[in-house]
């Protein structure tokens, strides 16, 4: 077991929720992390176990006992992987459309963790046993840029990258139709869909906040490229920011069924990634080249060279 954490609620803090303060006052833990430590009740609150929404008061005694590392029993598999950057702390990876992230429900196996654990067999625990080094993810029909961390320290510095919204996220969607405004700015909040479970949907009342800030590249009556900077990490952000305006990302089943059918996948891409490096804190910036079936698709747009064809 690691030291226990111990913090006293202050009144500029009182009423929060418990999962918000220590997403405040703990950002090296991501948010989802959080909920999982107070899930397992290895956090308490005035030495009782304590749930995720729970308003904290003044004078609150709140401790964290972290575990150790979850053991890794996933099964390595040589799946192939394209990595743009490695060295002792962290892998950038350039993922493939259709390739999911971790193992979950319905997907045992042949995720992108089993291809790291056959390429690196030593990666960060902190993730626990199913999510060994990875930080954030990418949708299983999006390709790009994903950073992979080799160690549990570089794993807390990444998270807390992430959670202070200081990482750069940039994507490149194909959408449906041609956008009156050639450049915007979407913060529409978001959360469950309160029917369709395993959806997004705009929710001004309940939802989370999200910005999602973009600019046309190219466009025909068709179809527009648009480039998409993130300063949130919502679930499925671009694709119900983009549904919401009007313009559904082409292939995507779940938000623009209607534009769907003409494309292999979701035209979703994590062009460019920015980040801090974990330990000598250089700032480190990363770019996926477009796949060949985003480029096939979008034969009907002038690009500019900066989109060159995917490497051989």
């Amino acid at each position: 077991m690691n030291a226990p954490i111990e913090l006293i609620v202050s009144k500029e803090a009182a009423r929060l929720r418990l999962d918000q303060f220590l997403a405040r006052e703990l950002p090296r833990f991501s948010r989802s992390r959080i909920q999982q430590l107070i899930r397992k009740a290895f956090v308490t609150r005035n030495s009782s176990p304590a749930r995720p929404r729970d308003l904290i008061r003044a004078g609150d005694r709140i401790e964290i006992n972290e575990p150790p590392p979850e053991k890794i029993d996933n099964l390595p598999e040589a799946i192939p992987l394209d990595i743009l950057f490695e060295d002792d702390d962290l892998i950038v990876i350039n993922k493939p459309a259709g390739l999911v992230v971790h193992p979950g429900a319905g997907q045992p196996e042949h995720t992108l963790v089993n291809a790291l654990l056959h390429y690196f067999p030593k990666l960060s625990g902190i993730g626990g046993k199913e999510r060994p080094g990875i930080v954030h993810r990418l949708d299983k029909e999006t390709s790009g840029c994903l950073v992979v961390a080799k160690n549990d320290e570089a794993h807390r510095n990444l998270s807390a990258q992430f959670a202070g919204r200081t990482v750069e996220k940039v994507y490149l969607a194909l959408v449906a139709g041609k956008l009156s405004k050639t450049a915007g700015l979407i913060e529409e909040k978001i959360g469950r869909h309160p029917v369709h479970r395993q959806r997004m949907s705009i929710q001004r009342t309940r939802g989370r906040e999200a910005k999602t800030e973009y600019r046309v590249i190219s466009s025909s009556e068709k179809m527009s490229l648009i480039e998409c900077r993130l300063h949130s990490g919502r679930t499925h952000q671009i694709r119900v920011h983009l549904h919401h305006l009007g313009h559904p990302v082409l292939g995507d089943k779940v938000y623009g069924a209607t534009y769907a059918k003409n494309f292999p996948r979701q035209m979703l891409h994590a062009w460019r990634l920015g980040f801090e490096h974990p330990r000598t804190g250089d700032w480190k910036k990363f770019e996926a080249p477009l796949p060949e079936d985003f480029l096939n698709a979008t034969k009907s747009l002038e690009l500019p060279r900066v989109f060159a064809q995917p490497r051989a």
